[in-house]
């Protein structure tokens, strides 16, 4: 896998989508937990089609802005370019507009992963959260 690998989601904003709905606030716009979705989704899906069998990638970090609000009815698209690959480590920057211009941007990190065994690692926690002395 090479720097340069491009991808673009285009979605329109609804009741749904905004921050009221979902809980990150009161406005009656595209939340930002939406557009970090929208982001991580265009990224993992422009690498997919490259992976092996049996594997994907995770989201392991974000560092956005989300500097435009975007009402419900406005059309919004994530669009993501490859920067950086080490071994397993892949490295986006990302854009996210709305009809009226740019609302987010900045860069996102994915792990490629083996399907069976991040699931498994993951798993496995459950065995050991009864067995945790935490008391939260």
């Amino acid at each position: 896998m090479q720097p340069g690998i491009k991808g673009h989601i285009e979605q329109t904003v609804t009741t749904a989508m905004t921050a009221a709905r979902i809980g990150s606030g009161l406005a009656e716009v595209f939340a930002t937990p939406m557009m970090v979705a929208l982001m991580e989704q265009t990224c993992s899906e422009s690498v997919a089609p490259l992976m092996q069998e049996g594997q994907s990638t995770v989201g392991t970090r974000l560092d956005i802005s989300h500097t435009a609000a975007t009402p419900v009815g406005l059309r919004v698209w994530c669009d993501s370019e490859l920067v950086e690959v080490d071994r397993r480590r892949l490295v986006f920057d990302v854009k996210a507009y709305d009809e009226c211009g740019l609302i987010g941007e900045g860069r996102h990190e994915r792990f490629i992963v083996e399907n069976a065994k991040f699931q498994a690692k993951a798993d496995s926690k459950t065995r050991t959260a009864g067995s945790d002395t935490h008391n939260s």
